[in-house]
């Protein structure tokens, strides 16, 4: 009987005890916890901190449109209002003019460039002009839109396609052929590769393509084709009814028909050329840690769902391209060599010259 209940007690204070170091364990994890919540608090106040106490000043080069490049600034200050930024907007070709003859100068003033394409950083890149910066966001852009030296990223997905205006043209074409075909003649509108980094892309790019070559542009140089300074001006005059065809970057078709004009934008059967829009901050900026924070945001999330608000494909993984838009999951890309199409770029453009004239 004694032995029974001697066991029993001791059973009972091995339950006692078990309990409360269960108590303790709880009361020490709820602690801990408690703890590590309060230093993730503490961290992402001291981050915000730091994000928003961000001061200095950025000269942004860019060839983007002036309303989207300043609303881009603007969600950038929103996160950074210490930082003043001044933007520099121009066609490619005369952004990059204006950073050689800068650069000619001995006193660069830009310290984040956005233009049009890969060549054209491959070009500054080759000429020491940038500074390598690894992003985080890199890891949610697809390696092949990174530069390996890391001296450029691309930020969104520009195709050139076929837009055409749908009062004028009966039958939409599913070709890039139809620019030269007898109805076109006189109708067909396409920018200088002289003034726009996509359109020198495009030459490049088209011209060593077996369907195209240089034929293609010699057969529209019969067709009395407008040549024009940017595509701002031939979306303008398709969507106003003064030309039916024209060669001009997706993103701003599709704008212009969501707003009401009567165009329509085309992805032609045999594919069709993409720019990226590359970022990179220019080697010897007295701004760096600005600049790399502007890059960064133009890459993040928020900076990219801001690109697809505007109306742009967005680069970044994860993020859904406005409506109208292909992903570059869905097309058919003509591709060349970036150096091959750098080194004959001067090239390319004398002999779009020599077809068409200045």
């Amino acid at each position: 009987m004694i032995k029974q209940w001697l066991m029993a007690m001791i059973l009972m204070l091995g339950l006692v005890l078990t309990a409360c170091g269960s108590a303790e364990d709880s009361q020490t994890d709820s602690e801990t916890n408690g703890e590590e919540d309060q230093q993730d608090q503490e961290t992402e106040q001291v981050d915000s901190e730091e994000g928003r106490s961000i001061s200095g000043e950025v000269q942004f080069y860019t060839s983007q449109p002036d309303a989207d490049a300043e609303q881009l600034v603007s969600g950038f200050n929103e996160l950074h209002p210490d930082v003043q930024v001044t933007i520099f907007r121009s066609g490619t070709e005369e952004v990059i003019s204006k950073i050689l003859a800068e650069e000619q100068a001995g006193d660069i003033q830009a310290d984040v460039l956005l233009v049009a394409d890969a060549v054209t950083f491959e070009s500054l890149k080759e000429q020491e002009l940038l500074l390598a910066y690894e992003s985080d966001e890199f890891a949610h852009i697809p390696d092949e839109f990174i530069d390996s030296d890391y001296m450029y990223a691309g930020t969104k997905v520009m195709a050139t396609v076929l837009a055409v205006n749908t009062n004028d043209v009966a039958e939409l074409p599913t070709s890039w052929h139809a620019v030269n075909e007898d109805d076109a003649n006189g109708e067909v509108i396409m920018p200088s590769p002289l003034y726009s980094g996509a359109a020198a892309y495009n030459v490049g790019v088209f011209s060593r393509q077996g369907d195209f070559g240089w034929e293609f542009f010699e057969n529209l140089s019969g067709q009395d084709v407008t040549v024009v300074q940017g595509n701002g001006a031939v979306l303008q005059a398709v969507a106003g009814g003064e030309q039916a065809y024209g060669m001009v970057v997706d993103f701003i078709v599709a704008r212009a028909k969501a707003e009401g004009s009567p165009i329509e934008l085309i992805y032609p059967e045999e594919g069709v050329p993409v720019i990226t829009e590359p970022i990179g901050i220019m080697n010897g900026t007295d701004n760096e840690e600005v600049s790399k924070a502007f890059v960064d945001f133009v890459l993040s999330e928020q900076g990219q769902q801001m690109a697809a608000d505007i109306g742009y494909t967005p680069i970044r993984e994860g993020i859904m391209a406005p409506e109208g838009l292909k992903t570059i999951d869905e097309m058919d890309v003509l591709t060349s060599d970036v150096a091959d199409l750098l080194s004959t770029r001067e090239e390319d453009k004398q002999r779009f010259v020599d077809i068409f004239g200045e």
